[in-house]
């Protein structure tokens, strides 16, 4: 059985929050859209999500956070739910890739992504709190020899690290990463906000610009997004671009849901009136056929930000 919403979108992708808690502190992050508080699912009540969710046709799941990998049972999370799912990839910012990313292929971690705004330590200080660079690069490379995909996450702010951005793409072609370019997305109310006014800079005329260099398009099906082979002095280079804001194809082809960290099914990054309580009934002893009717429930709350 796959779930399909009322726009006729299925869902297909699970985004697990495991974690509110981070160890850098970068200042733009939006923290999947979660609210404070201190409640975390266990991994028997992540492993049972996911479970449920297979049943639905959820073979996707990608963990997040906060920072995934600063949970001690993380390695255990990650062997509970495998055997649920065909892809299982983890976001992270790579700080302690260099020592843990045999044991997270061990797991069975499929691919990952790597946050990665700067090559300059210093700016990466700026941007984070934190002066981890040369570990974080330590750990991208070591992650290149191990996993199936790693993709670099670049968010490009203007005037911070948007003149970095043909660095990068060498950066990424010389190490075999794909690079992946996100523009930085805020909800309609904070548009004029002085932070989306300094630091959103807008991806499409580059976008454009890739259109004429690369010598191979494709399309992903998530969101429709292209990807572009691009020829640089270090090779090929693999570059997607996250256009999000006021973006309707974005939003008419998402096929993903989100499990926040404290266990609360949401539709939506953007949105705040979406949140669906799903580790309560399990504490409470919900049985499966509840749980399935708590995921059809948020189906038919789904609706695209951008219309």
């Amino acid at each position: 059985m796959a779930l399909v919403d009322r726009y006729g979108r299925p869902v297909t992708n699970l985004r697990i929050s495991i974690t509110k808690d981070c160890n850098l502190n970068c200042f733009y992050c939006h923290r999947e859209g979660q609210m404070k508080g201190k409640r975390e699912m266990t991994p028997e009540e992540i492993e049972r999500i996911v479970k449920i969710a297979s049943r639905l046709g959820i073979k996707k799941v990608k963990l997040t956070g906060g920072e995934p990998t600063i949970r001690s049972d993380i390695i255990e999370i990650i062997k509970r739910i495998r055997p649920y799912v065909v892809d299982l990839s983890l976001t992270t910012n790579g700080t302690v890739m260099y020592r843990l990313a045999e044991e997270l292929k061990e797991a069975g971690l499929d691919r990952v992504n790597i946050s990665l705004d700067t090559l300059d330590r210093d700016k990466y200080k700026k941007i984070t709190g934190f002066d981890v660079l040369p570990w974080v690069l330590k750990g991208i490379e070591k992650s290149v020899k191990l996993f199936k995909l790693v993709k670099l996450n670049m968010v490009v702010m203007k005037d911070l690290n948007h003149m970095e951005i043909w660095d990068m793409i060498n950066y990424a072609a010389r190490i075999g990463a794909v690079l992946q370019l996100i523009e930085i997305e805020v909800p309609r109310e904070l548009m004029d906000s002085w932070f989306f006014k300094r630091y959103f800079y807008p991806l499409k005329p580059l976008e454009e610009e890739f259109a004429k260099k690369a010598v191979k398009i494709k399309e992903r099906r998530l969101h429709r997004r292209k990807k572009y082979f691009i020829p640089t002095e270090n090779g090929v280079a693999e570059v997607e671009v996250v256009r999000s804001m006021h973006n309707t194809v974005f939003c008419a082809n998402c096929t993903r849901i989100r499990l926040t960290a404290d266990g609360h099914l949401k539709t939506c990054l953007l949105r705040k009136d979406d949140l669906i309580d799903i580790l309560t009934p399990i504490r409470e002893g919900a049985s499966d056929e509840e749980l399935v009717e708590i995921f059809k429930k948020a189906m038919m709350m789904r609706k695209p930000y951008w219309i």
